[in-house]
């Protein structure tokens, strides 16, 4: 059988972010204390907060899946995350289907992303400007639009993250944009639209980044990682910096520090 570039993604996917949620499964997480409703144009699950649905005026956590993935892939997530009960989570999906089942921010070429350790490769990664970055960036600011208008979600008091393509979209929305945050946080993401990024990096001095990459990422380069961490530190923005004896992957050293950096969003009793 010829090999097509959703083949290629399909298996990329199987093999380095393993295997997507079963129906069932998801069907399950959305009965169990959730909500799923659109945010913007963006199909949304929400939950945690008071009545573990999103309610009530605490923090609230946007995690961005990764290329490929299903829409309820970091879902689970909120459940292994040990911060207060008023904390509110929103797992958006990535606009674009994809023909395998998962979904994605924007199109890539997965033949020449498996190509990308290279020097020349990976100069090429950190240069490009991906299309569609500045549609799904725009998808992203109308949901967290939405969530400030209807679920009173304070700007300074929201942290915005995902893994992999999602820390990438992240990234991207947090330097672009003047609109205040509570935190970043970059699981196993990487450098692209360098030089355009590296010039706003400075305005977003201050802001706290949580920076996690495996030393055997076979996905994306784990010295590019190192490299976006360099350049936005010399910019002024403290990161926290989780290396793992790992791959593309979320592993528990980094969900305590995700739970640390929730945790500061939180203000201390009086």
């Amino acid at each position: 059988m010829r090999e097509t570039n959703q083949s290629r993604a399909a298996a990329f996917v199987k093999a380095k972010l393993g295997p997507a949620i079963a129906r069932d499964t998801a069907a399950l997480l959305r009965c169990v204390a959730m909500r799923q409703l659109k945010l913007g144009t963006l199909t949304a699950h929400v939950t945690g907060g008071t009545d573990r649905e999103g309610g009530g005026t605490g923090p609230v956590v946007v995690l961005l899946h990764g290329y490929g993935a299903p829409g309820t892939d970091l879902v689970p997530l909120w459940r292994e995350l040990a911060v207060p009960h008023e904390v509110r989570f929103v797992f958006p999906e990535a606009p674009l289907e994809l023909g395998f089942g998962g979904r994605a921010w924007w199109p890539i070429d997965m033949a020449r992303l498996q190509d990308r350790f290279s020097k020349a490769a990976a100069q090429r990664l950190i240069a490009e400007v991906p299309p569609g970055i500045d549609a799904a960036r725009g998808a992203l600011l109308e949901l967290l639009e939405a969530l400030e208008r209807d679920f009173g979600a304070l700007p300074e008091q929201t942290l915005l993250g995902g893994f992999s393509q999602g820390a990438m979209l992240a990234t991207d929305t947090v330097l672009r944009t003047t609109r205040p945050f509570g935190g970043l946080a970059l699981l196993s993401g990487t450098l692209i639209c360098h030089d355009e990024w590296r010039p706003l990096m400075g305005a977003r001095k201050g802001l706290p980044v949580l920076q996690s990459h495996g030393r055997a990422d076979p996905v994306l380069p784990f010295e590019v990682a190192e490299q976006l961490r360099a350049e936005l530190v010399a910019a002024g923005l403290p990161v926290e910096f989780i290396a793992f004896n790992g791959g593309h992957g979320i592993p528990g050293g980094v969900l305590e520090a995700l739970t640390r950096s929730i945790k500061r969003l939180t203000p201390e009793p009086a």
